[in-house]
């Protein structure tokens, strides 16, 4: 599922891909800042906590030239399967044995897109949950993302619950 020969570059040689360090929550921050609306944007408070919570949900791409965060991707794992808003907002309902994994935000800095990072990142952390025993990843996007997640292989299940943001989201799933 990792890149193909679409890209101009091969990723690797860009890029290192891990877990968040506790130490970059600051860094994740302002990325989170820079990619989304203040309306749909993850506070530094929560942003803490989840990685304070759950580290090893979190997927970062870090540029090998400068050392920064260029882009990540991070979730809860529960045992629920539908998306709510508080998945957003309360880091107590990570559930590290849960089958299920709700994405809360897929993050490229601007100078990062047209890469194929965005690809790469997902593709890398869909086939991380596999190995790690998880049976499907959830996420919510606004209408302008189905047509790309949907070509990462996310089904669009309609309308979301969910109104964070006081948007309307898309519900998606990723069976693995």
């Amino acid at each position: 599922m990792h890149s193909t020969g679409e890209n101009p570059y091969d990723i690797n040689n860009y890029f290192e891909f891990r877990d968040i360090l506790p130490g970059e929550a600051r860094q994740a921050v302002r990325i989170e800042e820079i990619c989304f609306p203040p309306n749909e944007a993850c506070s530094e408070k929560m942003m803490e906590e989840r990685i304070a919570k759950a580290p090893e949900l979190f997927l970062v791409a870090v540029d090998r030239e400068s050392g920064k965060i260029a882009g990540f991707l991070n979730g809860l794992s529960t045992e629920e399967s539908k998306f709510r808003d508080e998945f957003f907002t309360d880091a107590e309902l990570y559930d590290p044995a849960g089958r299920n994994v709700m994405l809360l935000g897929l993050d490229v800095l601007p100078q990062y897109r047209g890469r194929g990072l965005a690809r790469e990142i997902v593709a890398r952390y869909l086939d991380r949950e596999r190995e790690r025993g998880r049976k499907t990843v959830f996420l919510t996007c606004l209408d302008s993302k189905v047509e790309m997640y949907e070509r990462m292989g996310f089904t669009d299940l309609g309308m979301a619950a969910s109104s964070w943001g006081g948007e309307q989201w898309h519900e998606m799933r990723y069976s693995l």
